[in-house]
């Protein structure tokens, strides 16, 4: 199964369930009183029990969620990146505009055959009706919420969002990471014949390449810095499958099947080289207008120096003795460098290997 299919299952599952709980929330808030409201369109007392509402709110909630992962889904891949920001909003609008009335007219004819009374769903019926646009104000307000919710996970990664809305690291906290220093081969050279434009261009490609692995192996960006990107593992995530230098070697099969296209765009196929290593850091949130999560402590800029050493030893990845005693070294092409390095502004050497494909 490829990335793009499950990304597409896990925003379809939050999706169904998202909104199924936000028409659940919506139905309670609107139970109360609703029978006074439907008699005036039928002169019996009208009497239906809680669970029939909140089964209509999960109908509801259900195909709301499903198709609006489907529109989600599909504006992200195909149409976001060509349109304005203002563009995408406006056809979004419209598309899900639509779909409520069609919805909501579906509903009330299944809501008339279930308790017998006739509701106002003629063709037009939604113009006048207070109850639709009550629906499409709380729609407009839920999609916002989870919009917002997709953006947060997107900028802080999967979890974070939560972790800081509860305030895990408002101190700052002790964890152990994986950290991957990524840096491009030859750089300056190719910012030099590209020219800053194109150049930029270049590195969104490349790290756009990256961006659709992470998922697979369970990695989140911590920083872009220029053409370097700073990939960080908890330590459960970074050694399962030995994850930390899967990814690395997934990338450069990525960039070299996209050869062609960045040789024919850029007269340039990227090759990246990466240093990491393992250990224990200090996280914390740091700002406040432009709040962010800091990472602080040796292991950063050992894993950094660890990158540079590429260039010493002509390998494209390298990597500590700390992460080789947790990865699963048999199922890895490592060699090990003769003598212990010491890394620049370090004084303690350091045991370090170089992987191979």
């Amino acid at each position: 199964m490829n990335n793009r299919v499950k990304e597409f299952f896990l925003l379809q599952f939050s999706s169904v369930i998202y909104w199924v709980l936000a028409f659940i929330f919506f139905t309670t808030i609107r139970y109360n009183g609703l029978e006074e409201e439907l008699k005036i369109f039928t002169d019996d007392v009208l009497y239906l029990p809680i669970r029939a509402y909140f089964e209509f709110a999960i109908l509801v909630g259900a195909i709301m969620g499903f198709v609006y992962a489907i529109i989600e889904f599909l504006f992200d891949i195909y149409i976001s990146k060509k349109l304005i920001l203002g563009a995408t909003i406006l056809i979004k609008s419209i598309i899900y505009f639509v779909l409520i009335v069609i919805l909501l007219s579906s509903i009330s004819f299944l809501i008339e055959d279930s308790i017998d009374i006739d509701l106002p769903n003629e063709r037009g019926w939604w113009r006048e009706d207070p109850f639709f646009w009550n629906t499409v104000i709380f729609f407009i307000i839920s999609s916002v919420v989870f919009s917002l919710i997709r953006i947060a996970n997107d900028k802080f990664g999967r979890g974070v969002f939560l972790n800081m809305l509860l305030g895990k690291y408002k101190k700052p906290k002790e964890e152990k990471r994986v950290l991957m220093f990524l840096d491009l081969k030859d750089s300056t050279k190719i910012a030099e014949h590209l020219g800053h434009e194109k150049y930029s261009r270049f590195i969104q490609d490349c790290f756009k390449d990256l961006n659709n692995l992470l998922r697979k192996y369970e990695a989140e960006v911590y920083q872009y810095v220029g053409d370097e990107a700073v990939i960080n593992w908890t330590e459960k995530r970074g050694f399962k499958n030995n994850n930390c230098t899967k990814l690395f070697f997934a990338f450069q099969k990525s960039l070299l099947e996209k050869s062609q296209y960045y040789q024919s765009e850029y007269e340039h196929t990227p090759v990246f080289k990466a240093g990491v290593h393992f250990g224990t850091i200090m996280i914390a949130e740091v700002g406040t207008v432009k709040k962010e999560l800091a990472f602080h402590g040796d292991v950063i800029n050992s894993a950094s120096r660890i990158q540079g050493l590429c260039k010493n030893y002509n390998a494209s990845l390298i990597i500590s003795k700390t992460v080789l005693a947790k990865l699963n070294s048999n199922l890895i092409n490592y060699e090990e460098i003769d003598e212990d390095v010491t890394l620049k502004g370090k004084q303690k050497k350091l045991k370090v290997y170089i992987i191979n494909a």
